[in-house]
């Protein structure tokens, strides 16, 4: 029996998704088959399908990345999980534990090296899957592979952040949102922009602090320095790209997480202004396995619900990305099976 998929079949963008079908995946040693629920859309995905600098696949391609699904079927020695179990795929299958490196970080899905989870059903193996939480919805655990692991490596695991530290975090996307719930959940103090009013009251009642609204504060980093007795914030989280105003954001001696390109593939960094901060500039790209299992048990914990703005049926999968590229999202666009 054939499974329905959408893929990138013979061009890129998102006019160019094609629904089709592939051969029923059969599981090997170790490996499992997994019924799709729900997926997530990420910025990531949208660079995928336009065929964009090193995220252009090969076609076909099956994008996306994030999702959660129920186990159908396993294959020789599984031992992790079993038939009926609700798991998401870790975005890096080989980063089990510890530090980056090449090998970890070589093959993630739904991009230029592996056919990711647009799909009914998907074959993975048992050591890069994660039980989610029993409390969430498949749209809510659908966000976590990507945006919430980034978050909270970000946060949590690079950013040490500590009660009491003040946390800036750029726009209202599904990153930036995560960040502020867990900064919050260690006492932090969050400061978060935005170019709409709505979103940022939104945002405060998630439990921000204080909301910068970066079209009518195009300075929008004095206003941080403002919020913070001219110090600046011990932690900047960079959805943007723009390092320059993140450098100029956070205090002497902090750290600003990179972790979006939203504004291009490159920029230019006052390096005296960096050399005047002392601050730490730190890439952070998704995370391990071992991470998601982390933010796992403090999501059950203390009752975090992602936010999903807006959740399109399989089908409408290029109306949801085009809704992602309008960027009128406030957190995750879901696609639901």
């Amino acid at each position: 029996m054939d499974v329905r998929v959408i893929e990138l079949k013979n061009g890129y963008g998102i006019d160019a998704l094609t629904v089709s079908e592939r051969p029923d995946p059969v599981p090997g040693p170790n490996q499992i088959v997994l019924e799709l629920r729900a997926l997530s859309l990420n910025y990531r995905d949208l660079l995928v399908v336009e065929g964009t600098g090193r995220w252009r696949a090969p076609l076909p391609r099956i994008p996306v990345s994030d999702g959660v699904g129920v186990v159908v079927d396993t294959g020789p020695g599984v031992s992790r999980v079993k038939a009926g179990d609700r798991v998401s795929p870790a975005f890096y299958p080989a980063w089990i534990d510890g530090e980056p490196d090449p090998e970890k970080m070589a093959s993630p899905l739904g991009g230029a090296v592996a056919d990711g989870l647009m799909a009914q059903y998907a074959v993975a193996h048992e050591d890069a899957v994660v039980r989610v939480p029993a409390g969430l919805s498949d749209e809510e655990a659908a966000t976590l592979p990507c945006a919430a692991v980034t978050a909270w490596n970000a946060v949590v695991c690079r950013g040490r952040i500590k009660p009491g530290d003040t946390v800036v975090t750029l726009g209202t996307g599904g990153v930036s949102l995560f960040s502020l719930q867990f900064a919050g959940m260690l006492g932090a103090r969050v400061i978060i922009t935005s170019s709409s009013d709505e979103k940022l009251a939104r945002a405060r009642g998630l439990g921000a602090a204080a909301g910068i609204n970066y079209r009518k504060r195009l300075d929008w980093p004095t206003a941080v320095l403002e919020l913070t007795g001219g110090a600046g914030a011990d932690h900047v989280v960079d959805i943007v790209g723009n390092l320059n105003d993140a450098v100029a954001a956070v205090r002497v001696g902090g750290a600003v997480a990179f972790v979006g390109l939203l504004t291009g593939m490159k920029t230019e960094v006052d390096l005296v202004a960096l050399m005047g901060k002392s601050a730490r500039v730190e890439a952070v790209d998704v995370g391990s396995r071992e991470m998601f299992e982390s933010l796992n048990r403090a999501i059950a914990f203390h009752g975090v619900r992602p936010v999903v703005d807006k959740v399109f049926p399989f089908a409408e999968a290029a109306e949801a990305f085009k809704y992602l590229a309008g960027g009128a999202h406030f957190g995750k666009v879901c696609l639901r099976f």
